[in-house]
This record gives structure tokens, C-alpha cells and sequence, in this order.
């Protein structure tokens, strides 16, 4: 009898616990979706690096959730998943040279995406529009890229702003 009883408390310990830790360490799919108009002055900044990262602290490195380029009126969208056991915290990253003369490298801002607009699934359900944004101004916490080790897509246009062609470097 002491033996059944005591095997009955371990196996419901044991589940009692498999249900805690298991619940714990849910793995689960986020997902974000930012939009908004990129300008240099009065004109639209385009062909502007922009991107979407889950910036991790500790040893798990940050997630690139997706990477573009604004268009030619300026404009921009990205969105992105990841499968993290925490929430995200994510960040949007601009690159550019509005007003920047020759100095080597490009500014860098980065923005706090909130998070009410993250979303469990695949697909964002909501998309935070982040506005129409003046990369002339100076931002406190700017910081500059001096090294890019990628490659990076450059868009060409004629003298009438007509898209040419898309070239890798």
C-alpha cells in the first residue's frame, strides 16, 4: 500500500512539474510589421537601407527579421517572424547619408517598436506606422556604420527619376 501511494505521488510530482517547465519554455512564433516614408529635406529618401531586427541581450544573438530598401518616393514596409521562447523586443534600423557631406560610413537611427504591435502567428496582425520620418534631423542616440559586410543593392535613375536597373556590389 505505502509503495502505490508513494508511486502515485512521484508520477503526479513529475507531471506536475512536466507542466510547469514545459509551459515555461513555450517556444512560439512573433511577429511585426513596420511602414512609414522615409525623406532627406523636402525630397524622399530613397534606396535607404532599412531593417527589422529582435535585438537579444546574453549570448543569443539578434535576429534579423528582414532587411530592405526604401522606394523611389521614400517609402518603406517590412515585416518579420521569429521563434523565441521570451517576447521580442524589436528594433527598426535606418542607414543612410542624408546630410551627411563625405564622412566614411553611413548615420544610423534606431527605433523601439512597441510592443502591443507584436502578434503571435507567422503574419503580423497589425502594422506600426512609424510616420514620415526627416533623416536631415540629428538624433540623440545616432550612431554611425563604418563597415558594411554585405552586399548592398544600389537602384540607378536616369535624369527623369525613371528606375534603370538593379545592381549588386
Amino acid at each position: 500500500m505505502f509503495n502505490i501511494l508513494y508511486s502515485t505521488k512521484i508520477i503526479l510530482f513529475l507531471l506536475i512539474l512536466f507542466y510547469f517547465i514545459n509551459n515555461s519554455f513555450a517556444v512560439r512564433t512573433q511577429s511585426v510589421a513596420v511602414k512609414g516614408k522615409l525623406l532627406c529635406g523636402q525630397a524622399p529618401a530613397r534606396n535607404v537601407r532599412v531593417k527589422l531586427f529582435d535585438e537579444d541581450s546574453g549570448p543569443d544573438p539578434d535576429d534579423l527579421l528582414e532587411a530592405g530598401y526604401s522606394d523611389a518616393s521614400g517609402n518603406f514596409q517590412l515585416k518579420g517572424s521569429t521563434v523565441e521562447t521570451t517576447n521580442i523586443d524589436v528594433v527598426f534600423k535606418v542607414y543612410h547619408d542624408c546630410d551627411d557631406g563625405i564622412k566614411p560610413g553611413s548615420r544610423k537611427i534606431k527605433f523601439k517598436i512597441p510592443n502591443s504591435y507584436v502578434t503571435e502567428g507567422q503574419n503580423p496582425k497589425k502594422v506600426f506606422d512609424i510616420g514620415t520620418l526627416n533623416l536631415e534631423t540629428v538624433f540623440a542616440s545616432e550612431e554611425r556604420e563604418l563597415i558594411v559586410n554585405k552586399k548592398r543593392r544600389n537602384i540607378l535613375f536616369n535624369w527623369e527619376n525613371e528606375l534603370i536597373d538593379d545592381i549588386i556590389f
